[in-house]
């Protein structure tokens, strides 16, 4: 599979920025390898939630949550993550995200 990161309009990486910002340094490199096994099609312990985004869930830390959205059947475009605790907000940034994308013609 194809993994994309979502870019908003002034250039700006979320998903990029948060794994950076991450001081966990084994969670990191727990998400990295997920992220791995998704591009050898694996999209492992992942759940629809709504209006298009999908969480991917990395049992590390305090448990890690990747926002995404399956884009046909071979993309994937990561949108930000989270951990378990701000979630809710979290959810609601990747569906913004994600209608940006939409709107901007799917850069």
């Amino acid at each position: 599979m194809e993994i994309r990161i979502y870019t908003d309009s002034s250039g700006r990486k979320p998903f990029v920025q948060w794994l950076e910002a991450m001081e966990d340094k084994q969670g990191r490199a727990a998400i990295k390898a997920r992220l791995l096994r998704v591009e050898a099609g694996n999209l492992g312990d992942c759940k629809p939630l709504r209006d298009g985004v999908q969480e991917l869930r990395v049992d590390k830390g305090p448990g890690y949550r990747l926002y995404l959205s399956r884009q046909g059947p071979v993309l994937v475009l990561l949108l930000c993550g989270s951990d378990k605790h701000d979630q809710d907000r979290e959810i609601a940034r990747a569906i913004g995200y994600l209608n940006d994308w939409k709107e901007r013609g799917r850069p």
